[in-house]
């Protein structure tokens, strides 16, 4: 009679330094791992069901209140989805406000997730509390790093969290020419303090570990893609974002109550920094490139645990670009342009820091929402996580219990999940059976 496999449980009832929480399960039979499961039981936040029946113009205030991280996604997505439907296309220096927002949002978010909830893993730090008793300075830039990007959101959003200076068709107030000067200088610092970030964390030690993902991000003929393009893929996808549904499946499972999403007949893939790099490299500042090529990136980076590096790299180019929109800008005419609404279907798709945010609303001639459809991006990577996850742990099922447990939680944060987008409270087991 064969022996009965050995039996072994890993379990981490909380994981820290994420946004929102949820859990996590790997079991591991003998010597391969049997089942890996993002597990999202917390219940769901109806979002898409509170915005059925108001009125179009509150969709853009409604869902800025999903997440106190990356609103400014919420909104671009929502405005452009509203756009599109009433056949309407903003342009000119309101859509150079617009992405001058969006890079404030970007500059504060990849600051908080590179220095305060990702470095500390490679570091060896509890967290960046932690860290910085013995790097008071490094943790200060990071600091300074996210004040220069909450600054850009102030200013244009009127406040740094949950803006609300945002409507279709533009903006309620738009900044005078030396209000934006003012937007300069702690930028031009933040660029600095931007490439040195670059090369702090090229030279944190990486594990060895590869995938080869299914990238989508979205791509424009001119630009980094921020607030529009086409959907593309390094598989080849290549569709206007009207078409996300024809390629996009979600699927409920039985362990979360948050939909998994895959690409038809062809599965996971992944979405966000290392998706967005991937297939616009291009498009980056040539600044950016130099600094990733520097920290030894090429065009595409597989290993998820560089993600802070290709991080650190748009960060760079955050910073770049919103001083490029700063030094070009003349307020527009109007802060906003009409949006009358008609009976119609809009969709509308931006890249969050974490990826692709899709929004899709149906409305009637008098602008009240019949249907209302968002999928986030930490939704569209949860396969991908488990993947991860999956073939990490095989790979290193001979590691000490605690430096296995540390490397899984560490493999979920290369993501920057925001679990509260698409679920809440995050818990990692896994089980050796």
């Amino acid at each position: 009679m064969n022996p009965e496999p050995s039996t072994k449980t890993i379990r981490v009832d909380a994981l820290a330094r994420v946004e929102g929480e949820g859990a996590m399960y790997v079991r591991v039979v003998g010597d391969r791992v049997a089942d890996v499961q993002l597990r999202i039981y917390e219940p769901p936040r109806f979002f898409e069901a509170l915005l059925r029946g108001r009125h179009f113009t509150e969709a853009v205030d409604i869902t800025a209140r999903i997440c106190g991280i990356c609103p400014v996604a919420y909104q671009m997505s929502a405005t452009n989805a509203m756009e599109d439907a009433c056949g309407v296309r903003v342009d000119g220096p309101l859509r150079d406000l617009r992405r001058l927002l969006y890079c404030g949002e970007w500059i504060q978010s990849h600051a908080l997730h590179v220095y305060l909830l990702h470095a500390p893993d490679f570091l060896g730090y509890e967290s960046a509390v932690h860290m910085a008793r013995d790097d008071a300075s490094t943790v200060r830039r990071g600091l300074r790093l996210k004040k220069a990007g909450n600054a850009v959101m102030t200013m244009l959003g009127g406040r740094e969290v949950h803006p609300i200076n945002v409507r279709l068709g533009g903006f309620y107030r738009v900044p005078t020419k030396s209000e934006m000067r003012a937007l300069a200088e702690p930028l031009k610092w933040a660029r600095d303090a931007a490439v040195e970030t670059v090369r702090w964390v090229a030279g944190f030690p990486f594990p060895d570990f590869e995938r080869d993902y299914e990238m989508v991000a979205l791509r424009h003929p001119d630009e980094y893609a921020i607030t529009e393009g086409r959907l593309a893929s390094t598989r080849g996808l290549d569709a206007a974002v009207r078409e996300f549904g024809d390629y996009v499946v979600e699927e409920q499972v039985p362990h979360s109550n948050a939909l998994h999403a895959t690409i038809r007949g062809r599965g996971p893939y992944l979405v966000g920094p290392m998706a967005r790099y991937a297939l616009n490299f291009d498009r980056l500042s040539p600044l950016a490139q130099e600094a990733a090529r520097e920290a030894g990136l090429g065009p595409v980076c597989r290993n998820p645990f560089q993600s802070i590096v290709v991080r650190a790299a748009e960060l760079v180019y955050a910073c770049d670009e919103a001083l490029r929109l700063i030094d070009r800008y003349e307020p527009p005419d109007r802060p906003a342009v009409d949006v009358p609404p008609r009976a119609a279907t809009g969709h509308g798709c931006t890249e969050a820091p974490r990826g692709i945010l899709y929004h899709r609303y149906t409305i009637d001639d008098a602008g009240t929402i019949l249907d209302a459809k968002i999928v986030p991006p930490t939704s569209q990577n949860q396969k991908s996580i488990e993947e991860d996850l999956r073939g990490f742990v095989q790979a290193r099922l001979d590691l000490p219990h605690d430096a296995l447990t540390w490397q899984c939680e560490q493999a979920v944060r290369n993501y920057d999940p925001c679990i509260s987008c698409a679920t809440h409270f995050l818990r990692v087991d896994v089980e050796r059976t």
